[in-house]
């Protein structure tokens, strides 16, 4: 997956629809916010079990969910100034030192 020309097409979406006035940091963290909880509703009131096994209709539904959620997230590195490669590897290497011990 190449972030960078997943960004540059989100930004011809954005720039051929004037959005860019409304992809303000706090409102991009709200709209990946939303699309959390569009992800979220998806497994409300699902066993364990239930949550691991969805029809293709609830799987398919979760995955473009998940698709929002990450180009809100590009949008916001974006905005920020973020490389979404940079702070993820930072976060696992953080996340190794401090939780794997094997």
């Amino acid at each position: 997956m190449n972030l960078e020309h997943l960004t540059e097409r989100l930004h011809r979406i954005r720039d051929t629809n004037d959005w860019k006035q409304f992809h303000s940091p706090k409102n991009l963290a709200m709209a990946a916010s939303v699309e959390m909880a569009e992800l979220v509703e998806i497994f409300q009131w699902l066993t364990e079990d239930q949550s691991r096994q969805l029809p293709a209709d609830k799987l398919a539904h979760a995955g473009q969910e998940v698709g929002d959620i990450v180009l809100c997230l590009l949008l916001l590195c974006s905005e920020l100034g973020l490389d979404m490669n940079e702070v993820v590897r930072a976060k696992l290497t953080d996340s190794e030192r401090r939780f794997a011990h094997g």
